[in-house]
């Protein structure tokens, strides 16, 4: 079974996770007429740090949710995939960081 061909361990939760990323979209709207309208830069600045927590908080999930459905079902497979899901999880982690 590949990746497309199974459901991701988020999908039980996706509506939330739709609900989430629509609010953050409507912030990063907010953020730009903020900036339109040359508002204080320190009220910007508050705002995209909680656009990013939001943001942040989403990648948590996503990836919780990736280490208890995917990886779990790819150890129960094997070794290999195991390694290779584990994998892609600490690569995403380090995006994570880096970001």
């Amino acid at each position: 079974m590949t990746d497309h061909e199974h459901q991701h361990g988020y999908i039980h939760r996706k509506d939330d996770y739709l609900k989430r990323l629509r609010r953050i979209e409507g912030q990063s709207r907010g953020i730009q007429r903020m900036v339109e309208e040359e508002q204080y830069c320190i009220d910007i600045l508050t705002q995209i740090s909680a656009m990013t927590k939001a943001l942040h908080a989403v990648s948590i999930g996503l990836l919780e949710e990736h280490m208890n459905h995917c990886v779990v079902d790819a150890a129960r497979v094997g070794d290999a995939e195991a390694r290779e899901k584990v994998s892609e999880a600490v690569d995403a982690i380090a995006r994570l960081v880096r970001s």
